[in-house]
């Protein structure tokens, strides 16, 4: 049994008539004809009598005849599902995004992309690197953007997209606002309030100790907003990303002597085929003006610009 059975055996109930169904199913009458004996065959009773010009439909045919239908419909909308899928009609790309990762360099590369491929659905996945590179490599996601102070490993394919510097978040009228850009060891003896999902966290901890800068740790989350409303009320000090969403009442600095960067990668799995869906996103992220200037932190901020510290 195969799905011309089924189809040429629905076009005999619609019609009555194995010339005019043979006719809608674009086939000879003979073929048409012994297609459905074959299927007779295989369901071992008659679909239908045939008296002269006369053809009836049997009770096992009019038994099985819903069953077939369903079966054609199925398979017609799996077509259908699978045609949209393919023209990017609707279509899901998962993306796992680096929680320590502002929107601030991607609402552009998202707000285009919606724009160019309304069709297709993306969701974003947010994790430390760990989690999704275990996601990507199990397929749970289908690419990640994030960076690493390591190298990624070599079952992966990396993208660098940007170069984001690391700042430095103090509050309105901190010692800190003397400078343009702070030295590393100007932040020698301050309470640190430690972000637990940053990256960089044991390349900060040993850049401190080789410059001989000691910091004492107050508080740790792995909330950015909290970390970030405690030091804006003045509970410490603490490292973000450049393209991070900043609070108001954040004073920011470019840390200095040395600069700390981290580049911002598109990581995906070598070897591993795309969907159309997620290879039309791919080329998207690859083929953005990430080299173009885009808004950072706002370092010009001074305490007159934010509100005063609570009492």
């Amino acid at each position: 049994m195969d799905i011309h059975h089924v189809r040429y055996f629905l076009a005999v109930c619609e019609t009555r008539n194995f010339t005019r169904a043979a006719e809608k199913c674009h086939v000879t009458q003979p073929a048409l004809s012994r297609a459905v004996q074959q299927l007779e065959d295989e369901v071992g009773g008659l679909l239908f009598r045939r008296e002269r010009n006369l053809t009836h439909i049997t009770d096992l045919g009019n038994l099985l005849r819903p069953r077939f239908q369903s079966i054609l419909d199925e398979l017609s909308g799996v077509r259908q599902e699978a045609s949209r899928f393919l023209c990017l009609e609707d279509a899901h790309v998962k993306v796992g995004i680096m929680c320590t990762i502002g929107p601030r360099r991607f609402t552009g590369l998202l707000t285009d992309f919606n724009m160019r491929h309304r069709g297709v659905q993306l969701q974003l996945v947010e994790g430390v690197p760990s989690k999704l590179s275990e996601l990507l490599e199990e397929g749970e996601i289908d690419v990640a953007i994030m960076a690493s102070s390591d190298r990624f490993p070599e079952r992966f394919d990396v993208t660098p997209l940007f170069r984001e510097r690391f700042m430095l978040a103090f509050p309105p009228g901190h010692r800190l606002c003397q400078y343009d850009a702070v030295p590393i060891t100007a932040i020698d003896g301050e309470i640190y309030l430690r972000r637990v999902n940053c990256e960089y966290w044991d390349y900060l901890t040993e850049l401190c100790e080789s410059s001989g800068v000691k910091t004492q740790i107050s508080y740790s989350s792995e909330r950015e907003d909290w970390i970030q409303n405690m030091v804006a009320g003045g509970l410490g000090i603490c490292f973000i990303p450049e393209y991070s969403a900043v609070i108001p009442g954040l004073q920011v600095r470019p840390v200095v002597e040395p600069e700390v960067t981290r580049e911002v990668c598109l990581v995906t799995v070598a070897g591993r085929r795309f969907s159309p869906a997620v290879a039309t996103f791919v080329g998207a992220v690859k083929s953005y003006g990430w080299a173009a200037p885009h808004s950072g932190i706002d370092m010009r901020r001074s305490a007159a610009d934010t509100p005063p510290l609570p009492q």
